[in-house]
């Protein structure tokens, strides 16, 4: 009877896959390959992360750079362009930040991300949030790229990295300990 039930709900409600597979069977593989910022300044912002020192995966263009992350690939174009490619209007915001989406280095302990923040903060980042204790148990903070793009440095206790330095998520939830 539970089967039936669990059958009639929407099939977001529901997975055919094992919590833990990385394999998928729908068209549209659960993964990031390429994160792309539309930028206003291209040259900027190019010389902004190669002074994080991310290694260039080709050297820059007048069109496009490249950066090599932990199992993806950041890609910095032209906003209008980007607009244009994606046939869809260049979103103006009056805002300092763009705060639509954040983008996450997760590090190994709350020293690295006070190093990463400062690290930023000096080749001309703005530190928005300070490292600090977190909600979730952890200890995190967030800098601005010089376009307000909004990256976070966090330290996840409950996250253990792999050796790429990628997050692993345990399969029960670990709580913070009282």
């Amino acid at each position: 009877m539970a089967e039936q039930s669990d059958r009639s709900k929407p099939s977001r409600f529901r997975s055919n896959q094992q919590p833990n597979s990385s394999a998928s069977s729908s068209p549209v593989p659960a993964r990031v390959s390429l994160v792309t910022l539309g930028c206003e300044n291209l040259a900027k912002l190019t010389e902004f992360y190669i002074a994080l020192g991310w290694p260039q995966v080709l050297p820059a263009t007048q069109d496009v750079s490249f950066f090599r992350m932990a199992g993806s690939i950041l890609s910095l174009y032209p906003a209008a362009d980007l607009a244009a490619d994606a046939m869809v209007a260049v979103e103006r915001t009056a805002t300092v930040f763009r705060t639509r989406h954040t983008l996450a280095i997760n590090v190994a302990s709350a020293d690295e991300v006070d190093a990463a923040l400062a690290h930023a903060a000096e080749i001309g980042a703005r530190v928005v949030k300070v490292g600090q204790q977190a909600s979730w148990g952890g200890y995190s903070g967030y800098f601005a790229d010089p376009e307000g793009n909004l990256w976070e440095v966090a330290h996840n206790p409950f996250w253990p990295l792999d050796e790429r330095g990628l997050p692993t998520i345990p399969e029960s939830p670990a709580t913070p300990a009282e």
